[in-house]
């Protein structure tokens, strides 16, 4: 995709992820750009930067959760600005609990705007692609869209389902000329990763070195932008050891969610790992790889 002079549409751009793609955006010589959330004063923070840059913007403070509010906001919005070429879903939200301790109303709120906001507000859109017969669409998913977490599964189920939507939409719409692309970015230092306990091991990326990568993925026609060299190490896990994985997840869980004591969990990861490389040595993998070559 060639982002020279067109519009984009970025919800959660008030922060994060978000923000930062719709400053990488403008620094890449967009020429209009269309900011959502729901913090109207941190939107016109936003754009008052990318307006220094000489890009021109719209502020929408929206809750993506109230479907008539956006089906009127993008009614005038098509017709006061005309077409939007790029869509990015970006806003999101994520509370972490114990499955067993969850809260319905943060259940509620997580499927709300991550999913059925981002549907909602796709539809509006993509149908209007649709009549014009160009656009793109993003829709950030997660690693653990991929790769589900323990203390974060409706976070987790929300983004599984994002892949899964985005994977559909990619057959449905490419007849209309919309390209449809899932962005899996890795643990990312965002406010709101900063309210969680984080697992161990995982370093966070920056946002804007995933604003990066997207554009680039954009670029290329990547269908899928994986994020980060842990995220690529840990689909690659699954695919080839989901055990392993596993147990990786549980010794890497932070401590806000109930679990065996840690030696215990250490003891059956290395006998696990024992019996794995007594498998390895016993020529079953070589087997294994044959069969796969044939």
């Amino acid at each position: 995709m060639n982002i020279q002079g067109k519009v984009a549409l970025i919800t959660g751009a008030s922060r994060g992820i978000g923000r930062a793609i719709a400053l990488e955006l403008a620094h890449r010589g967009m020429q209009r750009l269309i900011l959502v959330a729901r913090d109207r004063q941190k939107l016109a923070e936003v754009a008052q930067q990318i307006e220094a840059m000489g890009v021109a913007t719209t502020v929408l403070a929206l809750d993506l959760a109230n479907p008539v509010n956006v089906n009127i906001a993008i009614a005038q919005l098509w017709r006061n600005d005309g077409p939007i070429d790029l869509l990015v879903n970006c806003a999101g939200v994520a509370y972490q609990n114990s499955f067993l301790q969850s809260k319905l109303p943060q259940v509620q709120e997580e499927l709300s705007v991550n999913l059925m906001g981002m549907y909602t507000l796709t539809n509006l859109i993509a149908r209007r692609m649709a009549s014009q017969r160009q656009g793109t669409i993003v829709n950030v998913s997660s690693l653990m869209g991929k790769v589900a977490a323990p203390t974060m599964a409706t976070y987790s189920a929300t983004k599984f389902a994002i892949l899964g939507f985005t994977q559909a939409l990619r057959q449905e719409l490419a007849p209309y000329n919309i390209r449809v692309v899932a962005l899996l970015p890795t643990l990312t230092d965002t406010d709101m990763v900063r309210d969680l306990k984080l697992f161990r091991w995982v370093v966070p990326m920056t946002p804007e070195k995933v604003a990066q990568i997207l554009i680039t993925g954009l670029q290329k026609d990547t269908p899928e932008i994986l994020v980060g060299w842990q995220s690529h190490l840990a689909v690659w896990c699954q695919r080839l050891s989901p055990w392993l994985l596993e147990q990786i997840l549980q010794l890497a869980t932070p401590s806000a969610v109930e679990k065996q004591p840690q030696e215990s969990l250490i003891k059956s990861f290395r006998a696990k790992i024992h019996r794995f490389g007594d498998w390895l040595l016993s020529g079953n993998m070589a087997s294994f790889v044959f069969a796969r070559k044939t």
